[in-house]
C-alpha cells in the first residue's frame, strides 16, 4: 500500500496541470528499467490544451482532465508487471515499462511510439531507417494500449514497421480486425462488429424498430454508427435520427466505461506469435485470440433502470459471440426482457398475418401501411414486406389469407342437379327406343312397319338411338382413362352409323318416287345400301381408330381457374376430334339434301319431311355446339355435349319414329295395304299427268306434236322406267286428254324400303 501511494504522489506531481512544458524525460508518465521493456499508453488526462499561438510552435502541449479510472488501469499494469518480476513466472528475466500519457491525443501518442520505436540501448534516442527491420532491435518489445481506437489506429500504423505487438484493453473499432492493415495488433475486447449485431438482435428481441442512434465524433463512433447501420437494416430496424456528440465529455454520467486489464505477459523471443497462439482461463472460461486478433469474449448487456431518483446499472444478460445468443441467468432477468417488449418503440402497427407493408419511397422503411394480401397470395408472419404466392397449380388462397387452401378437385358428379337431369332426359330417350322398338315389333305387317325399311333396319337405328343415349353417361363421374377414350368413339360411331341407314332411305324414298329418268339412272346407280352403309361407317371407324392410336384422349387436370382443379377428359387432338364431328356434319348434309328432294311425297308416306326437320334440328343444335363448348370452361364443360346429344339424337328419333308410331296407334284406318295404295295412285297418277303435260308443252313449242294411239293397256315411257323396281301393278286406268294428246297410264309402284 505503501509503495501505491508513492506511485500516486509522483504521478501527481509529474502530470500536474501547472507544468508548462513537458521535456523528454519528463513526457515519460512512469518508466522502470528491465531486460525486456513494455510500452503503455494511457489516456490519463482527458483531453490537451490547445496553444494561444497561432501557428502554434511544434511542441507537446499540456494536459488538462486527471482520469481517476485510467490511472487505476496505468496502476494495473504496473502492479501486474511487479507480481511477474516478483515470481518464478520468468526466472532471471526483468520486465521494465515505459508508460506515457496520450491525454487521448493522437499527436501525443504518436511521440510516445516514436520513443518506443527508438533503438535498444542506444545513447541517442533516435529511429533508425532501414529496408529491412527484421535484425531491428527497438526500444520496447510491445505495446499496451491505447484505449481509443482513433489513437490505436494511429499507432499500429507506426508499429507495424517493426511488427511489434500492440494489445489493446479498450480499442473495438472493427477495421482493426483486418489483419492487412493492422498485422500486429490484438486485442482484448470484442470486435464492435459484435457489438453492433448484439444491440441490433437486442431491439428486435424488445419488438422495436423505430430507434434513434447517439455516438461520439471519432473513429470509432463513426465506424461502429456504419456498423450499427448496416446490422439495423438487416434486422428492420429503423433508424429515426442520428446525434453526434463530441468525441471527450467531461460529464462522467454520460460516458460510462468498463475496462478490462492485462492478465497476462509473454516473453521474449517469437513475441507476437506466441502472442497470438496464448490461451489462459479465468473461472473454468477459455480465452484466446482469433485470426483477426480478437479475443473471444463477448458482452455484458446491462440495463440503466431509475428507481427512487437515482440510475442504478444491472446486469441483463451475457452476450455469446460463439453462438451468436443471449444467455439470461435467471428469471428476474427474463422479467426484465418482458418488461422492455412492453415498451413500444414503433412507427407503425404491426401487420397481421394475411397483410403486408405498404411502404412509398418518401416513407422509412419502418414507417408502412397495412394492405390484404391479394387473391392467391398469403403472409403467415407479421410485418411482412411481401405477400408469398401460394402455387396456383395445387393450392389458392382468398383475400387477406394467412395460409394456402388446397384446391378441390371437382368434375361432373353424379350427385350434381344438372347431371342427374341429363341422366334422367337419357333414360327417358332410351325409354322411348325400347316403347318404339316394341311397337314396331308388334306390328310388324302393317304398312307403316314396312315403308320404313322393315323391322332390320328399324332395329339398327334404334339400336344407334340406344348407344346415342348410352354414351352419354361416360360423360358424367370421374374422368377415367377408359371413359375418356370410350365416350367420343361410342357416340361417333353409333351416331354414324345411324347418319348413314337414314341416308340409305332418303336415297330409296327420292329413288321410288322419282318420275325423271335420267335422276332415276343416276339414283339407281348409287343406290347401293350395304356397301354404302358399311363404307360409311368404316371410315368413322378408322378416324376414330386413328385418334385413339396417335392421340388418344386422357385424363387431365385443369389448373387454370383460381379455386378448383377441374379433372377433365383432354381430347388429345383438337383435329381428330374436329374431323370426327365435321364427318357425321357431311353424311347428315348429304342426307338432308336428299330428304330435301322427297319433301313433297304422300303425307301418309312422306318420311323424308321429317327427316328434313331432324337434319335441321341436328344442324342447329352442333352450330351452336362449336362457340359454346369453345367458351365454356369447368366442370359443367362435358354437360355441353351431353345436352347436344341428346338434342340431334332426340331430333333425328322423335322426326323419324314419331309419326309412324302416332299412325299406328292413332290413326289405324290408314295404316290398310288399300289406303296407302289409293294415296300412292292418287300421287303417281298426278306426278305422271304432269310429266306428261310437260313433254306436250315442250313438243308445241317446237311444232313438232307427236300422237299416240290409246290403248287400255297402253304405258307410258315414264312407266316403263319403272319397270326396273320390279314392281306390280296397282291398277290399270286410261285417261284421255281429248285431242290427240298421249294417254299415259300409270303402273302399280311399291315401295319395300
Amino acid at each position: 500500500m505503501a509503495l501505491l501511494m508513492i506511485l500516486i504522489t509522483c504521478f501527481m506531481a509529474i502530470l500536474a496541470p501547472s507544468q508548462p512544458c513537458q521535456t523528454p524525460d519528463d513526457f515519460v508518465a512512469v518508466t522502470s528499467p528491465g531486460h525486456i521493456m513494455i510500452g503503455g499508453l494511457f489516456a490519463i488526462h482527458e483531453k490537451m490544451l490547445s496553444s494561444e499561438d497561432q501557428p502554434r510552435r511544434p511542441q507537446i502541449q499540456k494536459c488538462v482532465g486527471f482520469e481517476v479510472s485510467v490511472f487505476l488501469q496505468t496502476l494495473a499494469m504496473i502492479h501486474s508487471i511487479e507480481m511477474i518480476n516478483n515470481s518464478t513466472l520468468l526466472s532471471g528475466v526483468k520486465l521494465g515499462y515505459e508508460i506515457y500519457d496520450t491525454c487521448t491525443e493522437v499527436t501525443a501518442a504518436m511521440a510516445a511510439t516514436l520513443r518506443f520505436l527508438s533503438k535498444f540501448n542506444c545513447s541517442r534516442e533516435t529511429v533508425e531507417f532501414q529496408c529491412d527491420y527484421s535484425n531491428y532491435m527497438p526500444r520496447v518489445k510491445a505495446v499496451i494500449g491505447a484505449g481509443y481506437s482513433e489513437i490505436t489506429m494511429a499507432v499500429s500504423r507506426m508499429l507495424n514497421l517493426q511488427l511489434i505487438p500492440q494489445v489493446s484493453y479498450e480499442s473495438t473499432a472493427e477495421i482493426l480486425s483486418d489483419k492487412i492493415r493492422f498485422p500486429s495488433f490484438l486485442r482484448t475486447v470484442p470486435s464492435d462488429f459484435y457489438q453492433t449485431k448484439a444491440m441490433a438482435q437486442l431491439i428486435q428481441k424488445s419488438g422495436w424498430n423505430w430507434i434513434g442512434i447517439i455516438t461520439t465524433d471519432d473513429d470509432y463512433g463513426r465506424l461502429a454508427l456504419d456498423t450499427f447501420a448496416i446490422q439495423a437494416a438487416a434486422n428492420n430496424v429503423c433508424i429515426a435520427f442520428k446525434e453526434v456528440f463530441p468525441a471527450f465529455l467531461s460529464d462522467n454520467t454520460i460516458e460510462v466505461r468498463i475496462n478490462q486489464t492485462l492478465e497476462k505477459i509473454i516473453a521474449e523471443a517469437q513475441l507476437l506469435n506466441v502472442l497470438k497462439n496464448v490461451i489462459f482461463t479465468d473461472g473454468g472460461n477459455s480465452f484466446h485470440f482469433d485470426a483477426h486478433g480478437d479475443l473471444n469474449i463477448g458482452y455484458d448487456v446491462v440495463l440503466w433502470k431509475e428507481i427512487n431518483g437515482h440510475m442504478t446499472i444491472a446486469k441483463m444478460a451475457e452476450y455469446d459471440l460463439q453462438n451468436d445468443v443471449f444467455i439470461i441467468p435467471n428469471q428476474e432477468a427474463k422479467n426484465e426482457f418482458k418488461n422492455l417488449k412492453q415498451t413500444l418503440s414503433k412507427c407503425s402497427k404491426e401487420c397481421s398475418p394475411g397483410e403486408m407493408k405498404k411502404t412509398t419511397r418518401s416513407q422509412h422503411i419502418c414507417c408502412y401501411e397495412c394492405v390484404s394480401c391479394p387473391e392467391n397470395h398469403y403472409s403467415n408472419q407479421t410485418d411482412m414486406d411481401h405477400c408469398v404466392l401460394c402455387n396456383n397449380e395445387t393450392h389458392w388462397a382468398p383475400v387477406r389469407s394467412a395460409m394456402c387452401l388446397e384446391k378441390e378437385v371437382e368434375y361432373l358428379n353424379w350427385n350434381d342437379s344438372l347431371a342427374l337431369l341429363l341422366v334422367a332426359l337419357s333414360l327417358l330417350g332410351i325409354i322411348f327406343v325400347l316403347a318404339i322398338g316394341i311397337i314396331f315389333t308388334r306390328n310388324l305387317n302393317t304398312p307403316v312397319v314396312k315403308s320404313s325399311g322393315g323391322l332390320v333396319v328399324c332395329y339398327v337405328i334404334l339400336l344407334c338411338h340406344f348407344l346415342n343415349f348410352a354414351s352419354t353417361g361416360f360423360f358424367i363421374g370421374e374422368p377415367q382413362d377408359f371413359t375418356c377414350k370410350t365416350r367420343q368413339t361410342l357416340f361417333g360411331v353409333s351416331f354414324t352409323l345411324c347418319i348413314s341407314c337414314i341416308l340409305m332411305k332418303s336415297l330409296k324414298i327420292l329413288l321410288a318416287f322419282s318420275f325423271d329418268p335420267n335422276l332415276q339412272n343416276f339414283l339407281k346407280f348409287l343406290y347401293k345400301p350395304i356397301p354404302i352403309i358399311f363404307t360409311c361407317t368404316g371410315i368413322q371407324v378408322i378416324i376414330c381408330t386413328l385418334w385413339l392410336i396417335f392421340a388418344a384422349p386422357t385424363v387431365e387436370e385443369n389448373v387454370s381457374l383460381p379455386r378448383v382443379i377441374i379433372l377433365e377428359c383432354e381430347e388429345g387432338s383438337t383435329l381428330a376430334f374436329g374431323t370426327m364431328l365435321g364427318y357425321i356434319a357431311i353424311l347428315a348434309f348429304i342426307c338432308f339434301i336428299f330428304a330435301f328432294k322427297g319433301r313433297k311425297l304422300p303425307e301418309n308416306y312422306n318420311e323424308a319431311k321429317f327427316i328434313t326437320f331432324g337434319m335441321l334440328i341436328y344442324f342447329i343444335a352442333w352450330i351452336t355446339f362449336i362457340p359454346v363448348y369453345a367458351t365454356t370452361s369447368g366442370k359443367y364443360l362435358p354437360a355441353v355435349e351431353i345436352i347436344v346429344i341428346l338434342i340431334s339424337n332426340y331430333g333425328i328419333l322423335c322426326c323419324t319414329f314419331f309419326p309412324k308410331c302416332y299412325v299406328i296407334l292413332c290413326k289405324q284406318e290408314t295404316n290398310t295395304k288399300s289406303a296407302f295404295l289409293e294415296l300412292i295412285y292418287s300421287y303417281s297418277s298426278h306426278s305422271a299427268g304432269n310429266l306428261a303435260m310437260s313433254h306436250a308443252s315442250l313438243d308445241s313449242t317446237s311444232s313438232n306434236i307427236t300422237t299416240t294411239h290409246p290403248s287400255p293397256c297402253g304405258n307410258s315411257a315414264a312407266w316403263q322406267k319403272s319397270k326396273d323396281l320390279q314392281a306390280q301393278p296397282f291398277a290399270q286406268t286410261c285417261r284421255d286428254n281429248g285431242t290427240k294428246v298421249s294417254k299415259t297410264f300409270p303402273r302399280k309402284r311399291i315401295s319395300s324400303i
